[in-house]
């Protein structure tokens, strides 16, 4: 960002969730809050002969039910997941389709991998049954954008839309180009957040050659233990987190319940490796200041903050030493991640709806499987049961490969 800009506060007015905590945003809050367990976790026998043969998945979702045969055909499932995150942000939004301007809502979805279930399949069929078996949908159904496209035929969406790839900063940079969009005029209604359905057998090999994830398939459930000393990887999960932003005016017109604010944005890149994060947390400090900066805060403004928190060793430390130098040793920190897996591209949009959620409960979820606090962490985790506090501002932190991060500012309505 260059020069001087005006703040501007996106309204948020509505939230979609579906987690391995929960399908809906009232379930996955209670889980996140109340319980200490992830409601589905997949084995894939395939994977019997890896360290890791598991992950977090929407357990009591029939897509086929809620979107039909025909409709659930043209989306791979990480479509499918972002439709019906999208269906209940409008509906919490009290927002109706038939009645809006069309022309005027955007659509910014952000994915890691896309339609990685529907790619997987057809690389079986191919290798199985010949290049002949392989669906000519695979294009249209696997690309980033499809997740948005889904959206906007479903709800007859025709603004600015978008599909954004940056890996696991993917909803939170969504989130902060729909804030954009929306602080230029260029829409009155955004729905904004990630989708990520990662449930393919060659990802989690890949991960695990990686040595990124998790081996405890003694107790997947506990597996991800963001910020513990025992810590040994993240899980893959899936799920889709969305958000329905508006520009201020607008929802005061329509009489909105306003839920919170998006109130600053910032994103970096490291430019210092493929994987591993900048060791010294440069570039994500880079990210969090700037975001700071549009919303006008500081650092004793700042109550709470939702981690990237994604349970490996590296990373953990690298946020929390670069989240106490710039916010001090105040904020209520936590990571939900060990609730709903590490869901790549769509981790920024559940997380921001939980961060959300946390300001207008007054209620900050606590880290699950947090038994050991590692010592070399510099900063206040909640653990053991959600913590109730008094705050006004929060944040939202993402990291991803390549080096690619961002924060967003949130603020109490």
């Amino acid at each position: 960002m260059t020069g001087r800009r005006e703040p501007f506060s996106a309204a948020v007015t509505g939230l979609g969730l579906v987690t391995a905590a929960g399908v809906g945003a009232k379930a996955t809050w209670h889980s996140v809050t109340q319980d200490s367990t992830p409601s589905g976790v997949l084995r894939q026998e395939e994977l019997a002969d890896l360290p890791c043969d598991f992950m977090y998945t929407v357990a009591g979702l029939d897509t086929t039910e809620v979107l039909g045969v025909a409709a659930q055909r043209l989306m791979d499932r990480f479509s499918q997941l972002a439709v019906i995150a999208a269906r209940e942000a409008l509906a919490d939004a009290g927002l109706d389709p038939e009645t809006w301007d069309s022309d005027r809502v955007a659509v910014v979805i952000g994915s890691a991998h896309g339609g990685l279930t529907f790619y997987d399949e057809q690389h079986v069929a191919m290798s199985n049954r010949g290049a002949r078996r392989v669906s000519p949908k695979l294009a249209p159904l696997t690309v980033v954008n499809s997740a948005a496209s889904s959206v906007c035929m479903d709800i007859g969406a025709r603004g600015p839309s978008l599909g954004v790839a940056t890996a696991c900063s993917s909803g939170t940079v969504a989130l902060g180009t729909a804030h954009q969009l929306l602080r230029t005029g260029a829409c009155d209604i955004a729905i904004a957040g990630g989708a990520e359905s990662p449930l393919s057998r060659l990802l989690i090999a890949s991960a695990c050659q990686m040595k990124a994830v998790s081996t405890r398939r003694d107790d997947p459930s506990a597996a991800c233990r963001p910020f513990d000393a025992a810590r040994d990887g993240f899980v893959v999960g899936e799920g889709a987190g969305l958000l329905v932003l508006e520009r201020p005016e607008h929802a005061k017109a329509r009489r909105a319940t306003v839920r919170a604010h998006v109130s600053g944005y910032g994103a970096s890149s490291d430019a210092y490796a493929a994987v591993a994060p900048d060791p010294d947390g440069n570039g994500i400090e880079r990210a969090l200041r700037t975001a700071m900066a549009d919303a006008e805060v500081s650092a004793g403004d700042i109550g709470h903050v939702n981690a990237h928190g994604t349970s490996t060793v590296v990373n953990d430390l690298i946020e929390a030493t670069m989240l106490q130098r710039v916010l001090g040793d105040h904020p209520l920190v936590t990571s939900t991640k060990a609730m709903t897996g590490h869901t790549l591209g769509a981790a920024g949009g559940i997380e921001t709806a939980l961060t959300v959620l946390a300001l207008e409960h007054q209620l900050v979820p606590p880290t699950a499987n947090l038994d050991e606090p590692d010592p070399q962490i510099p900063i206040e985790i909640v653990r053991a049961e959600a913590r109730r506090s008094t705050f006004d501002c929060a944040v939202k932190t993402s990291l991803g490969f390549g080096g690619h991060n961002a924060a967003l500012v949130l603020t109490r309505a």
